[in-house]
């Protein structure tokens, strides 16, 4: 495998990056005691949030430590900072979004898939939306012509074949996947070192698809596993129509990265600018259509 592989203990630890998450933190923290057996420590490393949630949670909670970072440094460089504060003895690392709640047993769920995958670097539950519906959480590393079929159309086409293959629909059956919803990721701590961690170019979006190939690459797994169970709610801090479409953007921009960055050098100059000029136009579509 690639890089150094530290050694670290079995205790576990959460880490979930903070931006004013309001009430959803509460409920994000009170079923996490129902999702493990394990005692477990949470760091919530905040982007600089006014609303005082962070601050109350870790005043009330023994268990939850306050990381102020003072910024929005964004998502996987404020994942990383948490992570950083861990002592040696936390081999278990679960990266998370304020904004969700933790089915009944999740967490050791992910464990003992772990135990049962020891490649695996990288583990994710079956994620659901408040209405029920199973996101696809766990799919295919996007190729050039996929990604580009399903950035151009799948706005006006959401069952076009490149969106199909590349969401992957989900299976009840625990299986390795090309990357993971970063919303909810159990890392093998020594295989997250082993690749630096989250790439922290990315503000928000594509940075879990980026881990997920790098782990690939570094001869780690990614596994679903979807016995365990969690509930995405949906963020108090991007549901704002002027952050609504500042995301939008920043999705588009990480798009770009991804793909631009897979294909470096002068042959691939063209592509990179068509790339840089199709997806510029349907984020200043998107972003007039959130306004």
């Amino acid at each position: 495998m690639d890089g150094p592989v530290r050694t670290y203990g079995d205790e576990l630890a959460v880490v979930t990056v903070t931006y004013s998450p309001g009430r959803t933190l509460d409920a994000f923290l009170d079923s996490l005691n129902a999702a493990t057996d394990r005692p477990v420590q949470v760091v919530l490393a905040d982007n600089g949030s006014v609303d005082g949630a962070p601050e109350r949670a870790a005043e009330a909670r023994e268990n939850v430590t306050l990381l102020r970072i003072g910024e929005n440094v964004g998502y996987g460089a404020g994942a990383n900072r948490g992570v950083a504060e861990l002592g040696p003895e936390v081999g278990w690392v679960i990266v998370a979004n304020p904004d969700l709640e933790w089915g009944p047993g999740s967490i050791d769920a992910l464990l003992a898939a772990a135990a049962r995958h020891p490649r695996a670097g990288a583990l994710g539950p079956l994620i659901r939306e408040p209405s029920g519906e199973v996101y696809p959480s766990a799919r295919e590393l996007p190729s050039l012509g996929a990604g580009a079929g399903h950035a151009v159309i799948g706005t006006v086409w959401p069952d076009n074949p490149w969106t199909r293959a590349y969401r992957r629909p989900e299976e009840p059956a625990e299986r390795t996947a090309g990357w993971l919803s970063g919303s909810c990721l159990l890392l093998r701590r020594a295989a997250f070192d082993s690749v630096d961690g989250f790439d922290s170019r990315y503000f928000m979006y594509f940075e879990d698809v980026d881990l997920g190939e790098r782990i690939g690459k570094a001869g780690w797994q990614n596994v679903y596993v979807p016995s365990a169970e969690v509930v995405h709610l949906g963020g108090v801090s991007t549901g704002k129509p002027e952050v609504s479409a500042r995301m939008l953007a920043e999705h588009h921009r990480s798009a770009y990265r991804y793909l631009a960055d897979r294909h470096p050098g002068p042959r691939w100059a063209p592509v990179r600018a068509a790339l840089r000029a199709g997806l510029g136009v349907r984020s200043r579509l998107a972003t007039r259509s959130a306004a």
